[in-house]
């Protein structure tokens, strides 16, 4: 009998398998495509006749930030799949991130069959084990008639609450037995937030109370604001409670970066450079924050140095344990979408005279420290020559971005070049950054996953030499997807963050920061990409034109100085500035 007449795509078939009854689960979910490999050889057999698409990837460690970035992007459940031993190991961390950063992903892990478990079998591992630390919920079905309980537990547990990854694990011979009748539920749990509720109506009034008699509010947006999408409602509060507004790397683009009140973003980098720098007096005294969506983590606050001693706080977060972890605050304990909404109609109940007369000087004031910013980055922003400063590179793009264009960066200084120098032109618009464990090589899979999630949008992913070396097996996956994804290198010979926290810490560095040179563009046309190499600043602009309307995945390579360093707050007077 032929491999995959046993799969056979008649649900009622008697050559049905519990791999079909499995892929039919996930389908009713709204699942249409899975980042995998091919194991589960079975399950990836079964899954077209029940409507799912795989999208292939090529390093282990990818497929979970393809599924990352898919999820950010769609609002669905993200379903990446591996086999058992070192491909599983591999989706710690991209799980890991995904757990930090609140991002629903259902990973379905083949494991051996259930007679060789626990006998050293190949490639066996104890995966629950392995697991738990990096997911919300970790599961093994090990029987036909539970599938159906345990496919819905798993994507429940992955879009409820705080969303997270869970994990499902199926024995390999379990895949291949007769199939259980066809289910009878129709429930569809795989978008997110799977569940709204809003926080106590009580402390929502009290918040508004505190926000109208606040001389000094601030709104600080994170990125659960993604998460629940709720920047209609926040913009809406914005406006209408006249309200200054900056946003943490995660949540760049919560707010539309172009309104009068929005500052920008705050937090450990807020150097000479930085777009907020001019602006830290207005967190310095702030007297009532607003909190939404965040987690209050290290480079958000920077390291808890941040907001004044002296300030009231006002938390709002869908996880009860992230409210007031790191400050003492209001709880508002919700869905931020319908909270926001249920702020905004209790703010429009209270005097907010005091807020629209000081609205005008507060308006001034963000446009004169963004001026000031403005005025301090011109001349690295428009260098020529080489080798090229990474903020020409920003500015060249950020003329070009359009407002529902998606910007992708990988971990370290790639994140903070587009945090601080691409603007956000709308309420909602994304810009994806790895900032749960700011793992190097995830900028690339996490703009597949984004362009697989959008195929009419335009992709942009910047990256550095150093983190893209983790990546270049996809870029072979890029041009088998046709996902027209523009990629930027920065290539600079080094390590930059490594090299330059070390030398400002230590005085010092280690020989793991120098490179040998790499010719990343060709590497691209080896794999039949388009690959550009650019060495100055006046070259920039058209290679990304050139890029854009070719409509095709492309790199572009930028030879970069390895003295730029983007405006972190302990660089301050320790590392060379270019202004």
């Amino acid at each position: 009998m032929p491999a995959t007449a046993a799969l056979s795509p008649t649900a009622g078939s008697a050559n049905a398998t519990v791999a079909l009854r499995l892929a039919e689960a996930f389908a009713r979910h709204g699942v249409t495509l899975t980042f995998g490999q091919s194991l589960p050889s079975a399950f990836h057999l079964a899954a077209p006749h029940a409507g799912i698409e795989q999208k292939v990837y090529r390093q282990e460690n990818a497929g979970g930030t393809m599924a990352d970035g898919y999820a950010r992007i769609s609002h669905k459940v993200g379903v990446v799949t591996a086999q058992n031993g070192p491909a599983a190991t591999l989706l710690v961390p991209p799980l890991a991130e995904a757990l930090k950063v609140s991002v629903p992903i259902v990973a379905l892990v083949q494991e051996v069959t259930r007679d060789a478990m626990d006998r050293n079998a190949f490639q066996d591992l104890d995966h629950i084990r392995l697991f738990e630390p990096v997911a919300k919920w970790v599961r093994r079905i090990e029987r036909a008639d539970r599938l159906e309980d345990y496919v819905d537990m798993a994507f429940t547990a992955a879009a409820s609450g705080r969303p997270g990854p869970a994990v499902l694990l199926v024995p390999a011979d379990l895949l291949t037995e007769a199939a259980p009748p066809p289910s009878p539920r129709r429930a569809s749990l795989g978008t997110y937030p799977l569940d709204r509720a809003a926080a106590d109506p009580r402390a929502v009034e009290a918040a508004a109370g505190l926000l109208a008699g606040a001389r000094h509010p601030l709104v600080v947006a994170g990125g659960g604001v993604h998460l629940s999408d709720a920047a209609a409602e926040l913009a809406a509060l914005q406006q209408d409670a006249h309200l200054p507004v900056a946003t943490t790397v995660m949540g760049k683009g919560a707010v539309d970066e172009t309104h009068p009140l929005s500052l920008g973003i705050v937090g450990y980098f807020m150097g000479r450079g930085s777009r907020t720098r001019a602006l830290r007096p207005m967190v310095d005294r702030a007297d009532v924050i607003l909190l939404v969506g965040s987690r209050t983590n290290q480079n958000g606050t920077d390291s808890w140095k941040l907001f004044p001693k002296g300030a009231r706080f006002i938390h709002l977060d869908a996880d009860p344990m992230e409210v007031g972890r790191n400050y003492e605050a209001l709880r508002l304990v919700g869905d931020a979408k319908l909270t926001l909404a249920a702020l905004h109609a209790a703010l429009r109940r209270q005097d907010l005279a005091a807020r629209e007369s000081a609205r005008p000087a507060l308006e001034r004031e963000i446009a004169a420290g963004v001026a000031d910013w403005r005025r301090t980055v011109a001349g690295v922003c428009g260098r020529d020559g080489g080798p090229v400063r990474p903020e020409r590179v920003m500015a060249e793009l950020d003329r070009r971005l359009r407002p529902d264009d998606i910007a992708v960066a990988d971990a370290s200084y790639s994140s903070i070049w587009i945090a601080n120098y691409l603007t956000a032109r709308r309420a909602g618009q994304r810009f994806l950054t790895p900032r749960g464990l700011a793992g190097l090589g995830w900028g690339l899979p996490l703009a597949i996953g984004a362009q697989v999630a959008a195929p009419d949008s335009r992709v942009v992913c910047l990256v550095g030499d150093g983190g893209f070396g983790h990546s270049w097996a996809e870029l072979e996956t890029l041009r088998r997807l046709r996902a027209p994804v523009t990629l930027i290198v920065l290539n600079n010979g080094i390590l930059g963050y490594q090299k330059h926290a070390e030398d400002v810490k230590f005085g010092d560095h280690t020989i793991a920061v120098d490179f040998a040179e790499v010719d990343h563009a060709a590497i691209a046309r080896a794999c039949g990409v388009r690959g550009v190499r650019v060495e100055r600043g006046e070259a920039v602009g058209a290679a990304l034109d050139a890029a854009f309307a070719s409509g095709e995945p492309g790199l572009i390579e930028v030879i970069t100085d390895p003295e730029a360093s983007p405006p972190i707050t302990f660089y301050g007077g320790h590392v060379p500035e270019p202004f």
